[in-house]
């Protein structure tokens, strides 16, 4: 007898438990399908939200990318103008500087002919000093030369006049006393 009670209360407990689930399964389809069309409505607006975030994202980007390149286009221009100011300035400091090196150039090529000049005079006067300071050597040699030939000549006269019996003095007269 206790045996049929091991299937008589699993029985009766299933039963309840489908007349249970049957009344309740339409209310729970009905709120399963609520919560469905709920999610459905908060994925269509969390889809909607991000498609308008994704727009406004896309509109932000696009328009930071048309300032950054038109930051870039400036910062370009400046920089190619800055260059083209430098690149002037260099022009003109160059352009100045061989204009000064030709100057300098052409008074170092005429200080050089004035030098070469000065010093072919430079050396002809040296030359001429050279041969007037032999002149006077010369001179000196010759009117040493004639002093001595005068000299010799002086002597060679005077030892033929001593020679010479017309030259000599006759002897005194004796003296009276």
């Amino acid at each position: 007898m206790k045996k049929w009670l091991y299937v008589l209360f699993p029985t009766a407990l299933l039963g309840i438990f489908l007349f249970y689930y049957f009344a309740s399964k339409a209310e729970t389809e009905a709120r399963e399908k609520a919560h469905r069309e709920q999610v459905a409505r908060e994925v269509a607006d969390a889809n909607q939200k991000k498609a308008i975030a994704e727009a406004k994202a896309r509109e932000d980007a696009e328009r930071r990318n048309i300032e950054r390149a038109a930051e870039e286009a400036k910062a370009a221009k400046e920089k190619e103008d800055k260059y083209n100011q430098e690149m002037a300035r260099i022009k003109a400091e160059t352009d100045r500087s061989n204009a000064t090196a030709e100057e300098y150039s052409k008074k170092v090529s005429e200080l050089t002919i004035e030098l070469e000049n000065l010093h072919k005079q430079k050396d002809s006067l040296t030359r001429e000093d050279f041969e007037l300071a032999k002149k006077i050597e010369l001179a000196e040699v010759a009117r040493r030369n004639a002093e001595m030939e005068i000299q010799r000549y002086n002597d060679m006269i005077a030892n033929r006049a001593d020679q010479s019996l017309m030259a000599k003095m006759p002897p005194p007269p004796p003296k009276d006393n």
